[in-house]
């Protein structure tokens, strides 16, 4: 009867303990301490080099793309290129003004610019342009273009004919259509068509492989055109500036490209 009172009166005031109770204050402190989850970051992307520079002697500016800056090799070669010209042109303004000095005439400081910008980046290239320009004293500055081709698999710098059999045969390949197209373009800014009988220098036709060859892609994943740069003087005077001549690639293109590179070539439009 004592037991049984005891029950009733433990069932009376609720104080029976549950069983799950206990557990519960456990989980709850497992689920707090549990360990955060790292988030990885991404890199930061690539930035555009440019650098400036003005001293009483020289000015001088290069830069190149967020594309070439991305690929260390290729970084490493540009700024390799950057220093050169630079020290190259400041001892060149050093002397040029000591002979000022010395012979008693005005000295004009020097300059170099070079400015790199993508033609096309491919899967596996990155074809870059450059104009480039010098002023070391005289009438006005020289100017030209550079052109560097970018294997990404071999991880190393190309030019563009190195693609070909030989230049002979780019040239060879291409020939007829350039020299048309570069006379079109003679005849628009000169208002004139150019005379074919013409024993003008810059009335004949010029090498295109002997000028600045770049390589571009309409499609992103081939090359399907070629590009010719011309400075002044090579193929008019230089009141007439650069010429740039762009040519598709053809059959006759493709027959001189290197059996190995092929594949990388498209026909163009």
């Amino acid at each position: 009867m004592r037991k049984a009172a005891i029950l009733f009166l433990l069932l009376s005031t609720g104080c029976v303990p549950e069983k799950d109770e206990a557990k519960a204050p456990e989980a709850t402190a497992n689920a707090s301490t549990a360990a955060p989850v790292a988030t990885a970051t991404a890199p930061a992307p690539a930035q555009a080099r440019k650098t400036e520079e003005r001293t009483a002697s020289f000015e001088f500016d290069y830069s190149y793309p967020a594309e070439a800056a991305a690929i260390p090799a290729l970084a490493a070669e540009l700024e390799a290129d950057l220093a050169k010209q630079r020290r190259e042109l400041a001892a060149a303004a050093r002397e040029g003004r000591v002979a000022a000095q010395e012979n008693g005439f005005p000295f004009n400081p020097y300059s170099y610019s070079a400015g790199w910008s993508v033609v096309t980046d491919l899967p596996g290239w990155l074809s870059l342009s450059a104009g480039a320009s010098t002023y070391t004293s005289g009438a006005h500055p020289n100017h030209w273009s550079q052109a560097l081709l970018w294997d990404k698999a071999a991880g190393k710098s190309r030019v563009a004919t190195d693609l070909f059999v030989s230049k002979a045969a780019l040239a060879a390949a291409i020939r007829e259509p350039f020299c048309k197209a570069l006379n079109r373009e003679r005849a628009a800014r000169r208002g004139e068509p150019i005379d074919p009988n013409s024993d003008d220098m810059f009335d004949q036709c010029v090498d295109p492989t002997a000028s600045t060859v770049i390589l571009g892609s309409s499609n992103k994943q081939q090359f399907d055109w070629i590009g010719i740069l011309i400075a002044p003087y090579e193929a008019g005077p230089y009141a007439e500036g650069d010429y740039e001549i762009t040519l598709p690639v053809t059959k006759a293109v493709l027959a001189a490209v290197k059996p190995q590179y092929r594949s990388v070539f498209a026909l163009g439009r």
